[in-house]
């Protein structure tokens, strides 16, 4: 990774998993790193063992991608301590819980994985642009593979699906880094947006999602696969190499590069096939600002 002296970045669900991973490897070489996190209390543990290891420029933010009145107040609470931010990372997310809605009344895997992050990335762009290299990366799945978007339904008040409304989610944040890369090269904008995906890398996502199931099929398939489960630093290099490799390029999409995505070291990977297609895109970026803004 090129030395990161002098930029600023703020990571979404910074106090574990993923979140962590990109923080120390951020910090570890000179940048300057804003922990957004949701719990307080989660977010300090995080910084004292950052801090533990050597590690400085680490700087703890409040956000609650489940309230958007939270995110409004994270993106002021940047712009008035920083005025500017050169690297934005939508890592944070929750995986298959049982069905549960934001403070808005969305849906909350939609509501926190795409809805909370689509109104912090604009509401950060203005912060972002005209910096050298601003990037902004949206960290997806490979759920996104079998996601659908429920255009009639997006918040599943019908008929929940765990693992689809998952699936919805993380097709949504592929569409929006793609969607969102168009829009700035359209208006010959200065940042780039990129999509990444870790691949199975070992976070509290699976255990929390087993938990809140409660289903003795899904809790012994995740035993059986442990053995492809990689360690959360390695299923943060797509995300890393998306917000700091010289050669990547606004509109790409990062993955492990085995097991057909499985592990191993990022490479440029396919994306899901409504996300290659500009109407499907737009629509979806419509739909989420009316949800944002209703």
């Amino acid at each position: 990774m090129p030395s990161q002296e002098g930029r600023l970045a703020l990571v979404t669900g910074a106090n574990s998993g993923l979140g962590l991973a990109t923080v120390k490897a951020l910090a570890s070489r000179q940048a300057t790193v804003i922990l957004a996190c949701r719990s307080n209390r989660k977010g300090q543990l995080a910084l004292q063992q950052l801090h533990d290891q050597g590690l400085n420029g680490l700087e703890l933010l409040e956000l609650d991608l489940a309230d958007l009145s939270s995110v409004r107040r994270a993106a002021e609470s940047v712009r008035d301590r920083y005025g500017h931010l050169d690297l934005l990372i939508n890592n944070a997310g929750v995986m298959a819980p049982p069905r549960r809605t934001t403070v808005q009344g969305h849906e909350l895997q939609f509501g926190v994985n795409h809805l909370g992050h689509q109104a912090l990335t604009q509401a950060l762009l203005p912060l972002m642009e005209h910096r050298p290299d601003a990037r902004v990366v949206t960290v997806t799945s490979g759920a996104q593979y079998f996601g659908q978007i429920q255009w009639k339904d997006p918040n599943w008040e019908q008929s929940y699906e765990r693992y689809g409304a998952y699936g919805q989610s993380k097709l949504a944040n592929v569409m929006f880094a793609l969607e969102l890369d168009a829009r700035l090269r359209q208006r010959q904008s200065t940042i780039r947006s990129l999509a990444a995906h870790p691949g199975l890398a070992r976070t509290q996502l699976q255990p929390t999602a087993i938990a809140s199931g409660g289903n003795r099929v899904e809790a012994l398939a995740y035993r059986l696969m442990d053995p492809l489960f990689q360690s959360a630093a390695m299923g943060a290099l797509p995300q890393l190499h998306a917000a700091t490799a010289p050669s990547a390029q606004g509109g790409e999409h990062y993955g492990p590069n085995q097991l057909g995505g499985l592990r191993g070291h990022p490479c440029i990977c396919r994306v899901a096939l409504a996300a290659n297609k500009p109407a499907e895109r737009q629509r979806l970026w419509s739909l989420s600002e009316q949800l944002i803004g209703g």
